[in-house]
């Protein structure tokens, strides 16, 4: 909330889009952290500085004078002045209105002991998507140990059909599973096309978080390939590979893409392959475009 104050302490009416590269650059932000952005696309400083603009707006410490605007009042004078270092919802609660804003909001939480309100650094969307995000890595272990649990022939399975939810194979393409006795270390192909004319070869190997993947399995994987005349394919496993396996895929002619157990429960997850959707919810803000003036 001080780098939108200080953003605005020349008493200028600005858009709320002019506030953020002031803030951004008080607040040290390097060209990374004002990229960081929510899975939705929103970036984090500008849901943090119309988080901020809000608040203030709503303790009457900034004003809107036209549509998409605000100007810091004497109110916000006198508050930087008072808090220069920090303005947290606390120091804003001295205000009624901002008071009155919480109570309509149902913004209060209660602490674990049921002593009162507390406070969160976190804007709501961070607090969802921090909600999801650690709920998707307790998913996703849950989810690495159920292909664990099953027999080798049901990760063949699963890569091929992972590969097509992706978009690998499309309406024309087909996905076809090799493994058995003899299949030359391919355990399945996908075809992009009818013809068949582009193919994607897979091997999957279902090994313990302690057992990684080396060299040998991928030479082996390469060799497998060339006796297709193929030079693409990709390499699933359950656990990890080595770092040796990891440069040699680097620095060989194939295109060679490797997906270690972790990323495997990420693309089972964000592709809807082995579990579902539970519950969806939409977080509304404010159009600020809408209330434009044209």
């Amino acid at each position: 909330m001080v780098p939108v104050l200080r953003a605005l302490s020349d008493g200028q009416v600005r858009h709320w889009r002019d506030v953020e590269a002031p803030a951004a650059a008080e607040l040290g932000l390097t060209e990374g952290d004002r990229a960081d952005v929510f899975p939705s696309g929103k970036t984090r400083i500008n849901d943090r500085v119309q988080w901020a603009i809000t608040h203030l707006v709503q303790a009457g410490v900034l004003t809107r004078p036209q549509r998409g605007h605000v100007q810091i009042n004497d109110r916000g004078h006198t508050l930087l002045a008072e808090n220069p270092k920090r303005v947290d919802g606390k120091v804003l609660s001295q205000f009624e209105e901002y008071r009155d804003f919480l109570s309509r909001s149902r913004e209060k939480t209660t602490s674990s002991n049921g002593s009162g309100p507390v406070e969160s650094a976190e804007t709501p969307l961070e607090a969802i998507a921090d909600a999801v995000r650690a709920s998707n890595e307790a998913l996703a272990a849950e989810v690495l140990q159920r292909v664990l649990d099953q027999p080798p022939v049901f990760l063949e399975r699963l890569v091929l059909r992972l590969l097509t939810a992706m978009g690998y194979g499309g309406r024309a393409g087909a996905a076809e599973h090799w493994g058995k006795s003899g299949d030359g270390g391919i355990d399945g192909v996908v075809r992009q096309d009818v013809l068949g004319l582009d193919r994607v070869y897979v091997q999957a190997k279902r090994y313990a978080a302690d057992h990684p993947v080396g060299r040998p399995d991928i030479q082996a994987f390469v060799g497998a390939l060339h006796g297709q005349q193929a030079d693409r394919g990709v390499f699933i496993t359950t656990s990890r590979f080595s770092a040796d396996a990891r440069s040699y895929v680097e620095r060989i002619p194939n295109r060679i893409v490797l997906i270690d157990g972790r990323r495997l429960a990420e693309l089972m997850i964000l592709h809807n392959v082995g579990v579902q959707d539970e519950s969806t919810f939409v977080l509304k803000r404010v159009d600020e475009d809408f209330f434009e003036q044209s």
